[in-house]
């Protein structure tokens, strides 16, 4: 089963200082066919504005990836961490038994525009964790990178959850494919241009739902970014 969920149907927000589109159901936007996909619960695509962001907050038991693709957000937590966080990087943070934290965008004139993913863990009230790491462009470059997975090891983040994440950049003729486990479901979000997936075009802010599928093929990107997820049913 393969389904497309084009950009312009996902729930929107304007906060004035946030504005942000919701994959699945998040805060105010309850969709019940769009809880999530597999243990994929969420992917908010977010534009902070100059000046602005989330104060302190907390958040339990559930993996949280962010993947910044302009601007810069700052990021501080409970555990004593600081940092800034550029396109490129990938962080992850693990709430586990707990943990409060803030995000912002400390520049003047421009806004920090990233993606916050949240994963279900395979196992809970853990202590929680940081890491965060920088995914150079070559690396994805006409290919699909291994940025998150559990022991992830050298080059990725490492999460507490049955799911590996993948970023890829494609244009003209580069093409990648992943192969998926049975029982596996996949998720292919387009991040900005277009390609196709599985033989179906994709422009930014679509995504391809795969349940009973082989695999994943990405070709044809224009000026293209994807986030590629393998997850467990």
């Amino acid at each position: 089963m393969v389904t497309i969920r084009k950009s312009q149907e996902r729930g929107y927000a304007d906060h004035g200082w946030l504005k942000s589109y919701h994959s699945f159901s998040f805060a105010d936007y309850y969709d019940p066919a769009h809880m999530g996909w597999g243990n994929l619960r969420v992917i908010n695509e977010d534009r902070v504005a100059p000046g602005s962001g989330f104060g302190r907050h907390g958040h339990r038991d559930m993996e949280i990836i962010s993947y910044v693709l302009s601007g810069e957000l700052a990021h501080e937590d409970s555990m004593g961490n600081a940092s800034a966080i550029p396109p490129g990087d990938v962080q992850r943070m693990s709430a586990g038994t707990g943990v409060v934290h803030s995000e912002f965008n400390h520049a003047r004139d421009a806004v920090t525009h990233f993606l916050q993913i949240w994963i279900l863990p395979n196992e809970l009230r853990i202590p929680p964790g940081y890491e965060q790491r920088s995914i150079p462009r070559a690396d994805r470059r006409g290919r699909l990178c291994l940025v998150a997975a559990p022991q992830a090891g050298q080059g990725a983040v490492t999460i507490h959850a049955d799911a590996r994440v993948y970023a890829g950049l494609f244009d003209g003729a580069e093409r990648a494919e992943l192969r998926l486990g049975e029982g596996r479901k996949g998720y292919v979000h387009a991040v900005r241009g277009s390609l196709a997936a599985n033989g179906l075009r994709l422009e930014a802010g679509d995504a391809l739902l795969l349940d009973g599928e082989p695999g994943i093929r990405i070709e044809g990107g224009r000026d293209a970014e994807v986030l590629v997820f393998d997850l467990a049913p």
